[in-house]
């Protein structure tokens, strides 16, 4: 095992990663964003079931995750961001040392969120998968952040908080503001929420889960 050592009397365990890329330095992507807005848009539109899954729970908003399971295959420009997802996803894995057994992850499921003004998304994890993550296709200003929790925070008990000023590596919840173009990849186990919308437009991105 190699030490990570921080002191002479620290070292570092159990690290919990988080990837972040901003897609709009590749070449010729940052104007398919646009499509993928339009496009999002668009499935929400045609999506009755959705949308009646997402009055039914009171949610503010839309997002196709109860009715299109995976909607790379509805239009094309979903279909590029899946090849770039796939470039990310895999460089991700690799440097997280993961043991694939010479196999690549696989999307296995991807979906549109179009969060209204005042909407947000509780506390969850994704079962089931290896690397989970968001692309953020509109941030308005205001929009909000998504936020992760500390993996061992249910057995700290008695433990006192950290201080406000403390590294983000050391607190129990990190916060990460995106802005548009910006892909965020994470291991599936990590347990995350959005915070509430307060932008008056929708904010909009397209979640995704590979395994």
């Amino acid at each position: 095992m190699t030490d990570i050592t921080l002191s002479p009397n620290l070292s570092r365990l159990f690290v919990t990663e988080i990837y972040k890329a901003d897609l709009t330095g590749i070449a010729g992507f940052n104007d398919k964003i646009d499509e993928l807005e339009d496009a999002c848009r668009g499935v929400a539109d045609d999506d009755v079931t959705g949308q009646d899954w997402c009055q039914k729970h009171s949610y503010l908003g839309y997002t196709s995750y109860g009715s299109v399971e995976d909607i790379s295959r509805h239009a094309t420009v979903f279909e590029e961001l899946k090849r770039q997802l796939d470039i990310h996803v895999n460089s991700f894995a690799t440097q997280v040392e993961l043991d694939l057994s010479n196999r690549k992850l696989k999307l296995v499921s991807m979906w549109v969120n179009i969060l209204d003004q005042y909407g947000a998304h509780s506390g969850h994890v994704h079962p089931h998968c290896a690397v989970s993550g968001t692309f953020y296709v509109s941030i308005p200003p205001g929009a909000s952040a998504i936020r992760f929790e500390d993996p061992r925070l249910p057995q700290m008990m008695a433990a006192p908080l950290r201080l406000t000023s403390s590294r983000i590596d050391r607190q129990n919840f990190a916060t990460f503001q995106p802005v548009r173009g910006t892909l965020l990849l994470w291991e599936s186990w990590l347990r995350h929420e959005v915070l509430m919308n307060l932008s008056e437009e929708p904010r909009i991105s397209i979640s995704f889960n590979y395994a």
